[in-house]
């Protein structure tokens, strides 16, 4: 992600993560559009409400007019979609804190997503939590994630992404230093 950030081998195994602590306590944390490249309709997430080097946690209530959702609420699967912006939002706090903007990466995969609902009712507050298992050399990271409705873990994930240096030629095919 950061190349000055702390970094695990890909074989490495994590430490746990410390317990939540603000990004700075006195100041207020930004919003999520000046931290991920999502903007519009498919910023999916309403609000930042932690983010450190290790665990990021966002908010959003679900409404009839996001993106995704049908009569009943947003579909379950669209919880992957929350984790992986709940993680550039943690990519986005720690570009912030290296003077960069936000930048864009790769959802690579998810293994064993499982989510209780089959659909995120209209009205509900999901809080959901993202946290750094490994953040490998080579830009390609996973975290475990996770989605609360009123306090009760609903979903659950361990999700890779990948953030090239230079999204833009990562695109073009041009090989990656």
């Amino acid at each position: 992600m950061n190349p000055q950030s702390p970094s695990t081998s890909p074989s490495a195994s994590a430490a746990p993560a410390p317990a939540l602590a603000p990004l700075v306590p006195s100041v207020p944390l930004p919003p999520l559009a000046e931290l991920v490249p999502h903007s519009g309709s498919m910023l999916l997430l309403d609000e930042l409400l932690h983010g450190d080097a290790e665990c990021t946690v966002t908010r959003t209530t679900i409404r009839p007019s996001q993106l995704f959702a049908s009569e009943d609420g947003v579909p379950g699967w669209v919880g992957i979609e929350f984790m992986a912006q709940t993680i550039a939002a943690w990519s986005g706090v720690r570009g912030l804190r290296a003077g960069q903007p936000p930048r864009i990466g790769f959802l690579v995969g998810a293994r064993h997503y499982a989510c209780d609902l089959p659909v995120f009712p209209h009205g509900s507050v999901l809080t959901v939590t993202a946290r750094a298992e490994m953040i490998g050399e080579d830009s390609l990271s996973i975290f475990a994630c996770e989605i609360e409705l009123d306090g009760r873990v609903v979903a659950r994930a361990h999700v890779s992404v990948f953030q090239p240096a230079d999204a833009q030629a990562f695109l073009q095919g041009q090989p990656q230093a």
